[in-house]
């Protein structure tokens, strides 16, 4: 189509468009090009995603021809008429076909040249680093026989302990003055991002649907796109894979980095070829992850085919990936990896210029808030107290003076940080008996005060990269063994593995690898005074308490995505209220009001396909108020159950039943079940709950889908299947309940945190002070209680549904009007 100032008249696309996804990709491309932040809010089921995509990859493709053009008219030699020609490193989506004379497209030129120069760079450091080999070595050893704390002679360790040693720390200023061969080599080596759009979503699953979205989509064959993921998603190392947790995944593949980049001499590669072999990742090659990521660029893949790629290429796809960033158009990864300052830095993202779109963003706010607030429980404190003194005793003579000088002070912070709960760290936590129970909150630097470590310079501390070296030595000797050998060693150990032997198990699985929560506590406690709060939570052991810090302005760390970005779109099927995202997230974070777009359209279903019912009351009479004081009421409960006996008799095919969490879902199934109503419904409808784990959700969905197409060919009594989830849960978002699978959505109460939580008291108190096609589907939304029909929370709902709800204050009214649109079948 063509392109006119900041608009464009059409998009490419798979069918022909909906009028409200062109109005939606009209108004997202306007967006792009004036480098707005916008707020998109486009109902589930609308085509969010090819909206998304078409709109978006139509502007880059625009940005880059206009940019190639400008580049060809600065370059052509004056007064010749001729444009000279010049590969370009950014080659758009739209001179993918065109190429130069060898056939090869512009940007494939560009990066075999660019490759060639970076392996000349790679090979004259390595040259140089050969010819320095014989200094380094006499200087280590200078070192090794100096750091014996008087001693000539240091002690000797198993080889497989040598690499439990830490290297020196160094903090960011003095890397400046010593930086070695490799912060040269990336530096040398880093290549030039071409513009880009990050896209990013909540869960793996989301950004799998995205993906293939692209695939099928009229952009699907020449965008070069890289999706990025956890180690735990991408390894394809079966030995570090098998570590199951994430951090110790982290930590091995980190220190099989480091063993890779290390300079050995013949006689130490010789004294230690088991260690290496042992220790050095074979996908970690320079060469194969250079072909996975000419591979993944030149195909659009999502997680799983680029994990078969890297199997089949013995080429890591965690870093194949990464090395694909620079040349990528787009790039689809988790909420985290964009949202963690850290994690956005670690993993090579650099957002300056860029676009970004945030999807599924109607709970952008507390998953900033969530991502950044850190809790961790005395045990975990005692634990690694342990754990950091027991390998302190043990390589006393081989640390550096300013390694044991941090490793002291992180000691002494985690003893202070037990004494604030009351406790000691010599003492088993699981024993100590909390003298004073209850919650209290704290200032940042209230609690720096109070535990006394006022004085500790907490940045530098935080950064210690120490932190995650203890993983190798606890993973080695921490773990409770089932059968302990009687030699010195152990014997020096027995304490630790007795202490973790004595915890409960499932505090053990959290005091297994405690560093890391200790690790994001201390660098919370760096935020400033006015953006968190220090929560002291004492509950019956030390074990058992703990501290959290809570923060408060997630903007702070939303402002530099929005400094940064060329612009950012957050968008959702659900954005109500926006004055939440306005005033909380962008306002506080500096953004011009001016600056700030929304979007919000209807849905595509007809008004006549759609019946959504405030209920103020139940069959009985019983008025519906699911508040705090009054949902554990047995006749609340019973009510509830009623109701859905009611609309299992007319609803046909799947009903879904939404509860404010797991505990109050699981509290009624136990009272149902008791009361004999969970019997009556299963006679019309098969039950299904959601599961707690991610791993089990698609096999639950599988067996609902299945009993409900069974119902529907089998006829009879039985009329389907209902599940039972959870707001917030694994299955209220990214998953479509489309025709038979969801003919009724039911919302038991509303959806609100604990008010008497002190988490949710100190964010209100601090929010006070801060903030002065043609459609075959239908369904039947029931909201049950009588606050739905209050205005200032009818006001809060989706426009699509606000204008379409009817409030029923007796049950008879609603159940005549469901049976109208429902074949009879009771």
């Amino acid at each position: 189509g063509a392109v006119s100032g900041s608009g464009r008249s059409s998009f490419p696309f798979p069918y022909t468009p909906y009028r409200i996804q062109e109005q939606f990709m009209a108004a997202l491309y306007a967006a792009l090009e004036a480098g707005r932040v916008g707020i998109f809010e486009s109902p589930t089921g609308t085509g969010k995603s090819l909206s998304l995509i078409c709109g978006a990859l139509s502007w880059l493709r625009d940005f880059e021809e206009k940019k190639q053009q400008e580049e060809a008219r600065l370059l052509a030699p004056e007064g010749s008429g001729q444009e000279e020609k010049q590969p370009l490193a950014s080659g758009g989506l739209a001179c993918l076909n065109s190429g130069d004379t060898s056939g090869e497209p512009d940007w494939i030129t560009a990066f075999v040249q660019k490759k060639e120069e970076q392996d000349l760079v790679h090979r004259l450091k390595v040259e140089k680093s050969e010819e320095d080999e014989t200094k380094h070595l006499l200087q280590l050893s200078k070192e090794i026989l100096s750091e014996g704390a008087g001693e000539a002679v240091p002690e000797q360790l198993d080889h497989n302990e040598e690499e439990l040693i830490l290297a020196e720390y160094e903090s960011d200023e003095e890397k400046k003055v010593t930086s070695g061969l490799e912060e040269d080599d990336n530096n040398d080596l880093e290549e030039e991002h071409v513009t880009k759009i990050y896209y990013c979503s909540r869960t793996h699953s989301q950004l799998s649907q995205f993906v293939h979205e692209v695939q099928k989509s009229p952009f699907g064959k020449d965008t070069r796109l890289v999706s990025l993921g956890s180690r735990q998603n991408l390894c394809v190392n079966e030995e570090v894979r098998r570590l199951g947790a994430l951090q110790l995944i982290n930590d091995r593949c980190t220190e099989m980095q480091k063993n890779k980049h290390e300079k050995k001499s013949d006689a130490e590669v010789e004294g230690k070829k088991r260690r290496v072999s042992r220790a050095v990742c074979p996908f970690y090659s320079y060469e194969q992850m250079q072909f996975l990521r000419d591979e993944v660029l030149v195909e659009v893949k999502d997680i799983e085919q680029l994990v078969t790629l890297g199997k089949e290429t013995k080429a890591c796809p965690y870093y194949g990936s990464r090395y694909a960033i620079p040349a990528a158009q787009l790039v689809v990864l988790p909420y985290q990896m964009l949202l963690h300052e850290a994690t956005r830095s670690a993993a090579g993202i650099i957002l300056k210029d860029q676009v970004v779109i945030i999807d599924e963003a109607h709970n952008l706010i507390d998953t900033i808030t969530c991502i950044h607030s850190v809790e961790v429980s005395g045990s975990q404190l005692c634990c690694a107290h342990s754990q950091l003194l027991q390998y302190m005793e043990r390589y006393r003579k081989r640390l550096k003076a300013k390694n044991l000088m941090y490793i002291k002070q992180i000691l002494y912070l985690l003893e202070r940080f037990v004494v604030m709960l009351g406790g000691n760290v010599n003492q088993n936590p699981s024993c100590q008996a909390v003298s004073q129970t209850g919650t209290e909150l704290k200032s940042i630097n209230d609690f720096l005060f109070q535990s006394q470590i006022d004085n500790i310079n907490l940045f530098k501390v935080a950064q210690v990269s120490s932190i995650g070296t203890l993983f190798g030595f606890v993973e080695r000797y921490g773990n409770p063994a089932p059968a302990v050998k009687t030699n010195k060693e152990n014997q020096k150990l027995a304490g630790l593995q007795n202490f973790l032997m004595t915890l409960q198990q499932g505090s053990y699985k959290e005091a297994a690898s405690p560093l890391m929560h200790i690790e994001g506590f201390l660098s919370a406690l760096t935020n400033a005074n006015e953006d968190g709060r220090v929560i002291l939570n004492r509950q019956g052991t030390i074990g058992q308490s703990s501290l959290k810090f809570l923060l408060l302005n997630p903007a702070v760390h939303f402002a530099k995505v929005v400094k940064e970005c060329r612009a950012v779109i957050i968008a959702g099927g659900t954005m109500q209220p926006v004055a939440d995202f306005r005033e909380q997230l962008l306002s506080c974070a500096g953004v011009d009001p001016a600056r700030i777009v929304e979007f919000s359209c209807g849905h595509v279903i007809p008004p006549e396909n759609i019946l959504p019912m405030v209920l103020c009351s139940g069959p009985s009479n019983q008025q519906l108020e699911f508040t705090y004081q009054t949902r554990d009421l047995p006749q609340m409960m019973d009510e509830t159950g009623r109701i859905l006996c009611n609309l299992c008799n007319v609803v046909p095919g799947g009903v879904v039943c939404f509860f404010p969490s797991y505990d109050y879902e699981k509290q009624v199934y136990a009272h149902w079940e008791k009361a004999g109503l969970l019997t009556r419904l299963a006679t019309k409808k098969k039950i299904f709950q959601e599961p707690k784990k991610a791993n089990q959700v698609e096999q639950v969905l599988a067996e609902y889908a299945k009993c409900i197409k069974r119902c529907s060919q089998a006829g009879g009594q039985m009329t389907g299947a209902l599940l039972l989830s959870v707001v917030g849960g694994k299955m209220s978002e990214g998953i479509n309940f489309s025709d038979d699978l969801g003919r009724c959505v039911i919302m038991v109460g509303m959806p609100y945190p604990n008010i008497k939580s002190p988490e949710l008291q100190e964010k209100m108190t601090w929010l006070d002070k801060t903030m002065l096609g043609t459609a075959k589907d239908f369904a039947s939304i029931l909201l049950l209680d009588h606050r739905y029909a209050r205005p200032a929370i009818l006001n809060k709902l989706p426009q699509w549904i606000r204008e379409r709800i009817q409030v029923k204050s007796a049950f008879g009214s609603a159940f005549a009007e469901l049976r109208k649109v429902s074949p009879s079948l009771s």
